[in-house]
Formats: structure tokens, C-alpha cells, sequence
């Protein structure tokens, strides 16, 4: 006898959108395995995909990037402004665009070849802020609030609030996370490829702080000020690394301690 309380199966109706027709058909494949995903359509350019949005009004969509004509990214940012746009979901073999792709406030970014398990998490992502009801749009915030960032053979996704600091590190951005990775307090690191100066603009200033040239923190993450005599003040992060106070960030890092 069936369940009558039963909770109703979450459904996902969902658009591909590739301009490839081998990518389409692997993407229908995977997507027949996910019991969460119905599918509605398939479009081979970003003008179809904007089109049959308009009119399927898809939960989903499953988004290359790299696309003739206008681009995934340029589909994106057009569905944004729509009243009820749909989730996306980038699945491209290229890794260069996460920095663009989490501007247009997508859930996740998949690489190709996808894996059956890969693209269950990415759809989990998308439940998950159903079900908290987190709206799925951009919500049009000056500041970002996550980062792909490349790890192994994927992009992993991390949320600005799990920074606690980050160091410049010639072309790229050292994101510490979770405490320092070569220290007793279990953190990870990760690399992005941009300048810490694009980095602190896209950064809360309510959370973070300009300490120095090469490194930004988390407020709440510093512990403490030090005087070390001849002008120089220390940052003592609560995970014991010190940093050393930059004299042009000096007066805004003394705010700190209200002075």
C-alpha cells in the first residue's frame, strides 16, 4: 500500500545547452541516471538557450561555456535579470573561466568529461538551495561569497566566509582555509589565479582587512597587535602566524583595537 505521507520527489526540469552533439548526448545519458533531473529540452547555441527558457521556464540549466556566437557566460548574466531565473550548472572542459563563472552566481562549475558522481554532487548543490530556499539568482551583491578554485583534476568550490587569510603568491592568491595547511590546526590551501589587489575589491571589507602588500585577513581571525618597537606592528592570527603590518594599512589595522 503506498505511502500517502510519503515526501514528493524533488524534480529538477532541466535544459542541456552544448554546442556539441556528442556532449549533448552524454549529458542526456548521465542526466536519465539522476532521479532528481527532468529533462525538458536541449538547445546547440546560447540564442535557443535564452529562447526555450522564456518558454519552458526550467529549473536547471546545464550550461557549456565555451559556444559559438554568445557564450555561456553571456547566456547567464541575460537569464539573471529574469524574474524567476533557473539554476546553472557550467559543465566545460575548460578550467579559466571559474573566476567569470561565479560572478554570474552559478551553483557549481563541472569539467568534461563529467562523471556520474560528479554531476550528483553539482545537482545536490542545487537541492540543497531549493530547499533552504535560498534564492537561486543572483542576488546582486557588490561582494563575492565563494570561489572555484582548482584542486587535482576538479574545481572545488569555497565559500568567503571559509577564508580565514589570504597571501599573495606572484601571479596567484593563496586562499588558507580552515586554519594553515602547514601547521597542527588541520587547514588547506588553494591557489587562484588573480591579483590580491582584484581579490580585496571583490572581498567584504566588513570581513576582511588589508594588512600588507601581499596578504589580506580575516577580521575575526586576528587574534591580536604587537608593537615590536621602531614602528613596526605584528597581526597575531588566532592560528599563531604573525604577519607583519604593512605602514600604509597601519591606521586601518589600529581600528581594530579602536585606536
Amino acid at each position: 500500500m503506498a505511502d500517502d505521507t510519503a515526501p514528493a520527489l524533488v524534480q529538477l526540469n532541466t535544459l542541456i545547452v552544448d554546442d556539441e552533439p556528442l556532449a549533448i548526448e552524454r549529458l542526456q545519458l548521465l542526466c536519465a541516471r539522476q532521479k532528481h533531473i527532468n529533462l525538458v529540452g536541449t538547445a546547440s547555441d546560447g540564442e535557443a538557450a535564452i529562447r526555450l527558457t522564456e518558454q519552458l521556464q526550467p529549473d536547471l540549466l546545464l550550461l557549456d561555456i565555451a559556444m559559438p556566437g554568445m557564450d555561456g557566460l553571456e547566456v547567464a548574466k541575460n537569464l539573471s535579470d529574469l524574474s524567476n531565473p533557473p539554476a546553472i550548472i557550467f559543465v566545460t572542459a575548460f578550467d579559466k573561466f571559474a573566476v567569470e563563472a561565479f560572478g554570474v552566481a552559478a551553483i557549481d562549475y563541472v569539467l568534461k568529461p563529467v562523471e556520474t558522481d560528479r554531476l550528483s554532487l553539482a545537482i545536490s548543490r542545487v537541492l540543497e538551495r531549493k530547499t533552504e530556499q535560498v534564492p537561486l539568482a543572483n542576488s546582486k551583491s557588490p561582494w563575492a561569497e565563494e570561489f572555484w578554485v582548482p584542486y587535482k583534476s576538479e574545481l572545488r568550490r569555497i565559500a568567503a566566509s571559509e577564508i580565514n587569510r589570504v597571501e599573495a603568491e606572484r601571479d596567484y592568491m593563496r586562499l588558507h582555509v580552515g586554519g594553515e595547511a602547514d601547521s597542527d590546526h588541520g587547514g588547506t590551501s588553494y591557489l587562484l589565479h588573480q591579483t590580491i589587489t582584484g581579490l580585496e575589491e571583490r572581498l567584504n571589507p566588513e570581513h576582511f582587512i588589508r594588512l600588507h602588500r601581499s596578504h589580506l585577513v580575516r577580521r575575526d581571525w586576528i587574534g591580536g597587535l604587537r608593537h615590536d618597537g621602531g614602528g613596526i606592528w605584528i597581526a597575531c592570527l588566532k592560528c599563531g602566524t604573525e604577519i607583519r603590518i604593512g605602514r600604509t594599512h597601519l591606521a586601518e589595522a589600529k581600528k581594530l583595537a579602536g585606536r
